[in-house]
């Protein structure tokens, strides 16, 4: 299908995966628009971006962006509407049912949603199918349940719902637990998990399903530094073949009948060497990019899905390209004691392309920094909250 002309709206054009998306569904000739909340945003620095929206775009305010979405798609401007982030995904997916009466939605009915972005119900599937996933304690009520379960010490707790490593935190010690909890908290928002030793790589797995349960991409690639560098997003990326990772994914994602693109976190034990699924990112890969650039087109593949096509199988992928953040790869060597001694050499570029810079779209790589600079003090607060 020749998709020229197609309407495709973008939803937050802050996101740094809004602009290969921006860039791939203008080479396939659609008419690209984004939804921004700022001039500073990738998705309204960019030429590609065809209608540069200024609008309500906040996950801190979910009422007022829900309004402006069914507000834009009310008009009957657009096609097809294309999430970028969990809260964008998570807004269009509990409104499926009214969006798509004005326009084709990439994400995935509600109920579907909803578990792939519980970490808990993603283990509680990972357990009852026997794939690979650390030990977790399943729908804890009380923190006693917690207390008087098998897991062992040192464990994780986190939020059931959440990205970027906000939340999280290593306890060593049942005491410490309870301490953590005496004020009240809520155990039942809570995922409790047994700590992996963070020695090793961790993994993400790009996905696409149709709608037929079967999957069109499974590209692996490595996560070779990442800031904060105690726990946060990635800053290098590398593409590897790793079967072992495509069949736990594989499995996971058919086992709750997902649709489109997904992405998938694991990470490696060093204790059996094994890849244990920790979530699933229930939406695009904020690495996108590093599909585009090793060969897969997942922008083509959602065109396909959502308009009834056969979506395009892409069986082999270019390994050993990099995909670098240059900001935080930056402040990962200003914090890290490993900045000499990292693996993958901070000074090498070697088949690397950056998250943001493009020599033929290069005002996304100024606005992007700027915006990092304002937001770095804030993001830092919540990850110690």
């Amino acid at each position: 299908m020749d998709f020229k002309g197609i309407r495709v709206l973008i939803l937050e054009g802050y996101a740094r995966q809004a602009l290969p998306l921006i860039k791939a569904f203008h080479k396939l000739g659609c008419h690209v628009a984004a939804l921004c909340s700022s001039k500073l945003d990738v998705g309204y620095a960019s030429r590609y971006t065809d209608e540069k929206i200024l609008g309500v775009c906040d996950r801190g305010d979910v009422k007022a962006t829900t309004e402006q979405v069914r507000k834009l798609l009310k008009t009957g401007n657009y096609d097809v509407v294309v999430p970028t982030v969990d809260f964008s995904a998570a807004l269009l997916s509990e409104n499926k049912i009214e969006f798509t009466q004005y326009a084709k939605v990439v994400s995935n009915d509600w109920d579907v949603y909803q578990s792939a972005g519980d970490k808990v119900q993603t283990m509680a599937v990972c357990m009852e199918e026997e794939i690979p996933c650390p030990y977790t304690v399943l729908n804890a009520a009380t923190i006693e349940q917690v207390l008087n379960s098998d897991i062992k010490y040192p464990i994780v707790v986190k939020p059931r719902v959440g990205y970027g490593a906000i939340g999280f935190r290593k306890i060593d010690s049942k005491e410490e637990l309870k301490t953590l909890f005496v004020d009240g908290l809520d155990p039942s928002i809570y995922v409790f998990q047994e700590f992996i030793p963070q020695t090793d790589l961790q993994y993400e797995c790009a996905m696409f399903v149709d709608n037929d349960n079967q999957v069109k991409t499974s590209l692996v690639f490595s996560k070779n530094r990442w800031f904060p560098v105690n726990g946060g997003s990635s800053t290098l990326n590398i593409t590897v073949k790793r079967p072992d990772i495509v069949e736990s994914c594989t499995k996971l994602l058919q086992a709750i009948n997902w649709r489109g693109p997904a992405d998938i976190d694991l990470i490696q034990d060093p204790r059996d060497n094994t890849a244990k699924i920790m979530e699933i990112n229930p939406r695009v890969s904020g690495s996108v990019k590093i599909c585009f650039v090793s060969g897969v087109d997942q922008a083509r593949q959602m065109l396909e899905l959502v308009y009834g096509q056969e979506v395009s199988k892409y069986s082999e992928y270019k390994l050993g390209q990099r995909l670098r953040c240059s900001q935080t790869d930056l402040l990962w060597f200003i914090k890290s004691p490993n900045r000499f001694k990292s693996e993958q050499s901070w000074f090498s570029f070697r088949k690397t392309k950056d998250h943001i810079f493009s020599i033929d779209d290069p005002l996304p790589w100024l606005s992007f920094s700027l915006q990092a600079v304002m937001r770095y003090k804030n993001e830092m607060r919540k990850r110690k909250e």
